[in-house]
């Protein structure tokens, strides 16, 4: 699998490029940055410092959008740490005027057609700038994975929101309706990835260099959700996510329109989709459908078998 990876690195952010970069057959061609866990400038140099941790310090690495379309900027450091990783941050390195994130991504997928598959991590901003510059994304695109949303459950940054949408609701509602090939990871199953102590425990005995980082960005991660839940525990949504990328097979799906709240005075950011079990006519004449087409949502996941993956992927040597 060819990968070009959008996100806010950000702790699980980190975790979730380290998998990858530990897995036989997937080539991460690009990164790009985008505001979230931190502003757009820092993520990037964050990636740039995890890839390198990760063997892979060639992946090129564009800066993106330092806010949203449409409103101010809001960034998660209460979580992160003010440097989106905990305390582990690089300072800010790299070109931060040449091509944008937006850009880059529509120049690798007019290149490969067909061919690459994004992963987008954080909120949706260059993904939508993307399809403002090329309309044709969908179609040159193998396929969207998108870490994003909640189906059925609370939000997680409010009450009715998940971070990445609330982040950009117009970009998430844009990219969810342009009809790619897509698959939406939610609050719904990565709430159900949460690390317990005894797996941070065993992690940290490990001395390979990445789970030693793992370990400590962790310490910062947890310690939010510990005082959160009252016990100690990590959730790890971008993980989750691009395990789920890679193999499907570890969560099952349904077809659903979805879309995102964008006027609610307390529900904005919302992730909206019609429950009902109508007929596809029934669905596309709806007032939330408009037209759009649907997407592939994640129902549920084996947290079981990914939280293995991630143990052996950040304690094992990396893949020649």
């Amino acid at each position: 699998m060819r990968l070009i990876v959008d996100a806010d690195p950000g702790i699980d952010d980190a975790l979730a490029l380290l998998y990858l970069a530990a897995q036989g057959g997937v080539e991460i061609v690009a990164v790009g940055s985008v505001h979230g866990n931190g502003p757009a400038a820092q993520t990037a140099a964050n990636a740039r410092h995890v890839l390198g941790l990760g063997g892979l310090p060639e992946v090129p690495v564009a800066v993106g959008a330092w806010r949203p379309l449409a409103q101010p900027l809001e960034t998660a450091e209460f979580v992160h740490g003010p440097d989106a990783l905990g305390g582990h941050g690089v300072p800010i390195s790299g070109d931060v005027r040449g091509e944008s994130a937006a850009e880059q991504l529509v120049r690798l997928a007019r290149a490969n057609p067909g061919e690459l598959t994004l992963l987008a991590l954080g909120p949706l901003t260059n993904v939508a700038l993307a399809l403002l510059l090329e309309p044709d994304l969908p179609r040159l695109l193998r396929a969207v994975v998108v870490l994003g949303g909640a189906i059925g459950v609370p939000g997680n940054l409010t009450a009715h929101a998940d971070a990445n949408f609330y982040h950009d609701p117009e970009a998430a509602d844009l990219v969810l309706g342009a009809g790619f090939t897509l698959t939406l990871i939610g609050l719904n199953v990565t709430e159900a990835a949460r690390a317990d102590g005894a797996w941070l425990d065993a992690l940290s005995t490990s001395d390979n260099p990445r789970a030693r980082f793992a370990t400590a960005v962790l310490a910062h991660y947890a310690a939010f959700y510990t005082n959160m839940f009252g016990v100690r525990v990590a959730t790890l949504h971008d993980p989750l996510a691009a395990a789920m990328a890679l193999d499907p097979g570890l969560g099952t799906y349904e077809q659903m329109v979805v879309g995102v709240e964008l006027a609610g005075t307390h529900t904005r950011g919302q992730t909206l989709t019609d429950l009902r079990r109508l007929s596809s006519d029934v669905h596309i004449a709806s007032s939330l459908a408009g037209g759009r087409p649907p997407v592939s949502v994640a129902m549920t996941v084996d947290a079981q078998a990914f939280l293995d993956r991630l143990f052996a992927a950040l304690t094992r040597p990396l893949q020649p």
